[in-house]
C-alpha cells in the first residue's frame, strides 16, 4: 500500500515521540509538529482505518507492526539523507529540511545504493 507523504510524516513523528516519551497522545503530536488538533485528529483516524496505529481508551497511540515498520523505514531514510547532506557541506537545517522532502519520494533502489556507498566509504568519505 502506498501511503501519502503526510501519513508517513505522522508515523515518523509518532516513532520519534515514542522514543522520547512512553505514552504518546494526539496533543503530543500537535506540540511536536505544530499542526492543528483537527488535522492531527483526522490523520489519526485515517491511520487507524489503514491499520497503522491504534488508540486505547486513554488516548494513548500505539503503532501497529505495519505502522512501526513504515515509520522506521521513513526515519532511517531521513537520518541517513540528513547525514549525507551534512557530510557534503549542507547546513544542518537545510540538510534536515531537504531530507524530509526526499525521504518520501526516493526509490528503494536509490536509497539502498546510498546506504551501501556510505557504508563502504564510512572512513574515507
Amino acid at each position: 500500500m502506498k501511503m501519502h507523504e503526510s501519513g508517513e510524516m505522522y508515523l515518523e513523528s509518532i516513532l520519534v515521540l515514542k522514543r522520547k516519551i512512553a505514552n504518546v497522545r494526539s496533543i503530543d503530536i500537535v506540540n511536536h509538529t505544530g499542526y492543528t488538533k483537527p488535522s492531527i485528529s483526522r490523520a489519526i483516524n485515517l491511520l487507524k482505518k489503514d491499520n497503522m496505529l491504534s488508540v486505547d481508551d486513554n488516548g494513548y497511540i500505539t503503532l501497529t507492526p505495519e505502522g512501526e515498520a513504515l515509520a522506521i523505514k521513513i526515519y532511517e531514510r531521513h537520518s541517513i539523507l540528513t547525514s549525507l547532506f551534512e557530510k557534503i557541506g549542507v547546513s544542518p537545517e537545510t540538510a534536515d529540511s531537504d531530507a524530509c522532502k526526499i525521504e518520501h519520494v526516493i526509490s528503494d533502489e536509490t536509497f539502498d545504493r546510498i546506504k551501501e556507498h556510505l557504508h563502504k566509504c564510512s572512513n574515507d568519505c
